[in-house]
């Protein structure tokens, strides 16, 4: 029988960016926009799962893909508020192999700044029966929200 866990963690990641709120926002808010600065080149389709995403309060954000190891990974997020230019609040599950990995509350909070965007992300996560750990899924949100300021400036384009 395999033995069951749940770690639990909370990390935030705070982050400028020279660009105003609505901008932001926006990246979050449009599929084309986030499949570009969410994307990572190591992760292939795997042939089955379309992306999806529906950006309201109550509409889901879906996708999957194959890891260099070979082990194929989804995420499924559900949308529970947002308020234009300032704060989404979403959960979202993890899997790798058709296993649970991981359940977590997100919150991204944007604030104006001089010379533009204060952007909070905050992760509450159980991270369950040791598939993943907090300290790998915050490196990995660390490298997207770096890729975010790459794409507000211009530095990537669509594939």
């Amino acid at each position: 029988m395999t033995e069951r866990s749940a770690t639990h963690a909370t990390f935030t990641i705070e982050r400028s960016y020279p660009v105003p709120p609505a901008r932001v926002f926006a990246a979050f808010a449009d599929g084309d926009a986030k499949g570009i600065w969410m994307d990572d080149p190591d992760f292939k389709s795997d042939g089955e799962t379309e992306y999806e995403m529906d950006f309201r309060v109550g509409g889901h954000e879906r996708f999957g893909g194959i890891a260099p190891d070979g082990k194929s990974y989804s995420f499924d997020a559900l949308y529970y508020d947002i308020v234009p230019g300032q704060r989404i609040v979403y959960s979202y599950e993890m899997y790798m192999a058709g296993l649970r990995m991981s359940v977590s509350v997100t919150t991204v909070q944007l604030t104006p700044e001089p010379g533009g965007t204060r952007l909070t992300y905050t992760e509450q996560g159980a991270f369950l029966d040791g598939i993943d750990e907090p300290d790998k899924r915050e490196e990995g949100t660390r490298w997207l929200m770096d890729n975010l300021g790459k794409y507000l400036a211009g530095e990537l384009a669509s594939p």
